[in-house]
Formats: C-alpha cells, structure tokens, sequence
C-alpha cells in the first residue's frame, strides 16, 4: 500500500530518502486518479523495500503540490536523492511506471 504523504511529513519522506521515490499526486473527486490508483498500490507492493511509494492528496496539501508546479492531476513525480528526476502526467500503463523507477534504482 502507498503511504500517505502530506506537506508535514513530505521532507522525511521525500527529499531525505535514501532510496527513490515516486510521488502519486492525486484527488477524490479525480476519476483518472482512481484509475490509476490500484497500479500504484501494487508498485508499492513490489518496491518494498528497494523504493518508497507514496501519495498526496491535492486537496488536503496544496503547499507540496503548489511547490513542485502540479497543475493536473494524476502526477507523478519521480525522485532520487530528494530531487525531481522525473515526471509523468495522466494515467500511465504501469510498465512505464517501471520502467521510470528502474531506471532510479
């Protein structure tokens, strides 16, 4: 399962990780971030360990969002060593999500 991330713990989580991470923007009311959602979990469940999946609703935390320019949501942000390395908007076939995240490990 995805671990929630919020503008309050997004710096630990995120930005002082040791492994990369892939970043979920997201919304309720988002019919396609619901779509993507379960491809999500399941990358979390395969990743463990060797990355961190997380999610942050848009609603609830603007700062991040607004932060890092999300515009549209799904987002996807990809980090390595607390850093953008990557980005994917809208819903994505999960073997280029793989693909993004193989290539940070």
């Amino acid at each position: 399962m995805a671990i929630e991330v919020t503008d309050k713990n997004f710096e630990e989580i995120v930005t002082k990780a040791d492994k990369p991470v892939l970043i979920d923007f997201w919304a309720e009311w988002c019919g396609p971030c619901r779509m993507i959602a379960p491809v999500i979990n399941e990358l979390a469940d395969e990743y463990e360990g060797r990355a961190i999946i997380g999610k942050v609703n848009v609603d609830d935390n603007p700062n991040i969002s607004a932060k890092y320019g999300v515009r549209n949501i799904p987002t996807m942000l990809f980090f390595k060593n607390g850093i953008v390395a990557d980005k994917i908007v809208g819903v994505t076939p999960k073997t280029i999500l793989e693909n993004k995240l193989n290539a940070l490990l």
